[in-house]
């Protein structure tokens, strides 16, 4: 009995140790939201005729394109119809405007030149400069990445390198510069109009020219299969003068070879990004339907059926809202958070000092168990699932500290009703624990369903307060076992506690009952 005890009391010590470690040396931390961090929030509403569909879609399109941006752990909530993206760290309202605010359009652009963005050096040898372009060598067409993509040199920076010396005693004065194989005009890169130099966010480079088309041509029935053991992706066309025959206009050119599209590559541009840039296989899709193939991965080819499906955000937004939250303000809220977190769990420890005596000790190392479980909890969380700690969470957490503390006073008393009885302790313990753990299940059990409830039914940081409310009483039930009952029984059978007044109770002696002769 007693080593299993000691394995059960070892081993939920060195697991939460083992958590906090393993924490810290990846580098995870709980992330803070929005009123603890400071940044910017931004409500969205609809305007306009949309479905429940689309507007999950356009949730998980600003989703995509904040995460994108690297905004550290955004929270994007739907609260009915309405759209709420809190930006932590951001305290720009145009720049959180500009990340969530656009409705950049799907466009189809011929492809003018297409090629990896080289880097232009400068060497000056003894008062000559000479500029050398990047290398300017063609691949085939068929060639590049998924779509078929073909790669040549598109511009290059430059770079300055120090100036050295030669064997000649002549200076010369003179400039040599082989210019870039491409001049790109400056222009907005969201202009469907502009002849403008795209990316794919990869190196690579587009110089594409005005829009031919939008998302427009196509069907909203856009998915990702395999063909032949590759993942390919289908869309079908729209029929008449906006679907089909814009964009055979635009097939047409470019299978040609069109001056306006040489590559015959139709870049697909979503908010100034190139998703895709297939080559064109044939000049007048007769089918009712594109297919685009290349060495997608299945991760790629589903994210390109979204895109084609519901091409930009499939709901208009108008910004109904913007508020800022200064990080002053913030930090402001996270200290007094914790200071009042800190006072309480003192004036608790006090107060069981002064009631339950030497058990207080079981208290702390339960309090510290239950601390350091729910930090690498939350630090793993905010890590893989963009979790954030909001000042509700924190009142959430702090209010489940009394759901453990009721653990605690519900254990102690039974045991000490047994003393009170004559009992010793190492009698009680194991009688006291077992009565109540009925109660401590009961109790935490009904906190995590009213948890659950307010989870479900609520948004913003209700949802938030109930979510750290329950993982904290999910956490209470772990300790309750795994730490308090083991420490409570071990303490209960050494010499330690041998003698002493427990619980604030002087133990009686045991009543025993018998025949006189």
């Amino acid at each position: 009995m007693v080593r299993r005890l000691l394995v059960t009391l070892i081993g939920i010590v060195v697991v939460v140790a083992g958590l906090l470690v393993a924490n810290l040396v990846a580098g995870n931390t709980p992330s803070l939201g929005l009123d603890l961090q400071g940044g910017a929030s931004v409500t969205l509403q609809p305007e306009g005729k949309f479905d429940a569909a689309a507007l999950d879609v356009a949730v998980e399109i600003i989703r995509a394109r904040v995460d994108s941006i690297g905004v550290a752990e955004p929270e994007i909530i739907r609260q009915g119809d309405t759209v709420v993206v809190n930006l932590p760290g951001v305290d720009d309202q145009q720049r959180a405007l500009d990340i969530v605010g656009r409705q950049g359009e799907l466009l189809l652009r011929p492809v003018i030149q297409a090629g990896l963005l080289q880097v232009e050096t400068t060497t000056t040898i003894a008062g000559t400069e000479t500029t050398i372009a990047g290398s300017d060598t063609t691949l085939p067409a068929s060639g590049g990445g998924p779509g078929g993509t073909r790669r040549v040199a598109a511009t290059s920076v430059p770079t300055t390198v120090a100036p050295t010396t030669t064997s000649t005693s002549t200076s010369v004065a003179a400039t040599t510069t082989v210019a870039p194989v491409t001049t790109i005009p400056a222009g907005d890169p969201n202009d469907p109009n502009a002849t403008v130099l795209l990316t794919d966010g990869k190196g690579t480079g587009y110089y594409v020219g005005p829009a031919a088309a939008s998302g427009k041509v196509f069907n909203n029935d856009a998915k990702a299969e395999i063909q032949n053991g590759s993942w390919v992706v289908v869309v079908g066309l729209r029929n008449g003068a906006d679907g089909d025959q814009l964009w055979n206009a635009l097939t047409t050119l470019c299978y040609n070879r069109d001056p306006s599209c040489p590559t015959a590559q139709v870049a697909i541009v979503l908010d100034g990004i190139v998703i895709s840039a297939p080559v064109v296989r044939e000049p007048v899709f007769s089918g009712g339907s594109v297919q685009i193939s290349g060495s997608f991965k299945e991760s790629e080819a589903r994210d390109l059926a979204k895109i084609l499906e519901f091409g930009a955000v499939p709901v208009k937004f108008g910004v109904s809202q913007v508020q800022t939250v200064s990080p002053t303000l913030g930090k402001d809220s996270l200290q007094a958070a914790i200071l009042s977190g800190l006072l309480g769990v003192l004036l608790v420890i006090l107060f069981f000092f002064f009631y339950y005596r030497m058990l207080t000790l079981v208290v702390v190392g339960g309090l510290a168990v239950s601390a350091g479980l729910l930090w690498s909890t939350i630090a793993f969380l905010s890590k893989t699932n963009g979790l954030a700690l909001s000042l509700a969470g924190v009142a959430g957490i702090i209010v489940s500290i009394g759901v453990t503390i009721d653990s605690y006073v519900v254990f102690f008393e039974r045991i000490k009703d047994e003393l009170h009885k004559g009992k010793t302790i190492k009698n009680s313990a194991q009688r006291s624990f077992d009565a109540a753990w009925r109660t401590i299940l009961a109790a935490d059990t009904v906190s995590f369903i009213g948890a659950l409830i307010l989870w479900k039914l609520t948004v913003g940081s209700v949802r938030g307060f109930a979510f750290f409310l329950g993982l904290s009483t999910l956490c209470d039930v772990v300790v309750a076992y795994t730490f308090t009952r083991p420490a409570v029984l071990l303490l209960a059978r050494s010499r330690f506690m041998a003698g002493r007044k427990v619980l604030g109770v002087v133990r009686q002696p045991e009543v025993t009952t018998g025949v006189a002769q």
